[in-house]
């Protein structure tokens, strides 16, 4: 039994320090980055966010949204082979920002042949488990790397710099970093693993780029700042759930809920009618929850324990004005430190360690 004493971050616990800039606008700002991927030598030229491989947000159609809007999907696990086909063959272009998912397992394997063999133009792949730290990933991503060399792999999660180093040497391009941050996770309660997730991207990252490699800081946004801090961090990507939850190409069914809002009407017998606002909402869990086991895998299995929560988000029409509003917040970011381009971002941070970041009074 070890214990680290240093002191670890996450988003909550640091502000960014403003700076003299020279910019005029946010709209000098470019959020643009340029990546040339370790091994696939694959280019990537887009706004480094992308949309998380869950329900309600991993979508064909927000795929095609968020490629409209310059930025990146990984798809959810679970399109039918017909169904991955096809898009992929209707326009090959959506191959440039979008990823295939998959988990380690032999009919996993399987599934992507029979995918790949019909849609070639395929780019990326993420290789998707909750624990990325098992001998038997590493293998399955350096057996993935053999077999096709020239995809950029995706490959995760991990929280710390070795096992950071180990993928990329086994053959990932880029790195998904974050265990138990995500707003619909459990694993911390459940398991009591995980690591604060600003620490773990600085960390991963430094270990990263020390290879060529890459890394995307998978979880723990709320708000457009702290997407800014991540980047700031270092990462090369941020991968968003929650925050691109509840919007029409998650594709999820709208519920409809009616509260009563504390006003009411003086009716001509004395009496007061309440008031009632009418509230959409759909429903968003993690994807080790019980809600995910119920609808993909036949049921939460008897060894184990939900990691994922089921909740209901507020419903928030296109995601198109949410992204404007995300980019927005990043550009402003920029301008406080003086970075003309979200790549020097890092360069131009000072973090600040506080015990708060905001005044809650009216949240």
């Amino acid at each position: 039994m070890n214990i680290e004493n240093d002191l670890k971050l996450d988003y909550s616990n640091v502000l960014l320090r403003p700076k003299r800039s020279t910019l005029g606008s946010r709209k000098e700002v470019r959020l643009e980055r340029t990546h040339t991927f370790r091994n696939s030598k694959l280019n990537f030229e887009r706004i480094p966010i992308m949309a998380a491989n869950m329900d309600g947000v991993g979508t064909m159609d927000m795929a095609d949204t968020m490629g409209r809007l310059n930025m990146f999907t990984c798809l959810i696990k679970t399109y039918s082979i017909k169904e991955l086909v096809g898009f992929f063959v209707d326009n090959p272009e959506r191959a440039e920002y979008t990823a295939y998912s998959m988990g380690i397992m032999e009919a996993d394997a399987s599934k992507f042949r029979a995918v790949f063999s019909g849609a070639p133009m395929i780019k990326y792949l993420c290789i998707d488990v909750a624990n990325g730290y098992s001998e038997r990933f590493l293998n399955y991503v350096a057996s993935v790397r053999e077999e096709y060399p020239h995809l950029t792999i995706i490959a995760g999660n991990v929280v710390t710099a070795d096992q950071t180093q180990e993928l990329l040497l086994r053959g990932a391009d880029i790195v998904k970093v974050g265990i138990g941050p995500g707003s619909v996770c459990t694993t911390r309660i459940q398991t009591g693993v995980g690591y604060p997730q600003l620490s773990a991207v600085m960390e991963c990252a430094d270990a990263a780029h020390g290879l060529d490699g890459h890394v995307i800081a998978d979880g723990g946004c709320t708000c457009p700042g702290d997407v800014a801090k991540a980047f700031a961090g270092g990462a090369d990507f941020v991968m968003l759930g929650g925050m691109l939850a509840g919007h029409d190409e998650g594709g999820g069914k709208v519920i409809t809920k009616h509260y009563a809002n504390g006003e009411a009407t003086l009716l001509d017998n004395g009496n007061y009618a309440p008031h009632y606002e009418e509230r959409k909402f759909v429903q968003f869990y993690g994807m080790s929850s019980e809600a995910a086991n119920d609808k993909h895998f036949g049921g939460l299995k008897e060894y184990r324990s939900s990691e994922g929560r089921e909740v209901l988000v507020p419903y928030r029409g296109a995601v198109e004005s949410t992204v404007r509003d995300l980019l927005g917040g990043i550009r402003s970011s920029c301008t406080y430190v003086g970075a003309n381009k979200l790549k020097h971002l890092p360069k131009c941070t000072t973090f600040i360690r506080c015990l708060d970041t905001h005044n809650r009074v009216y949240e």
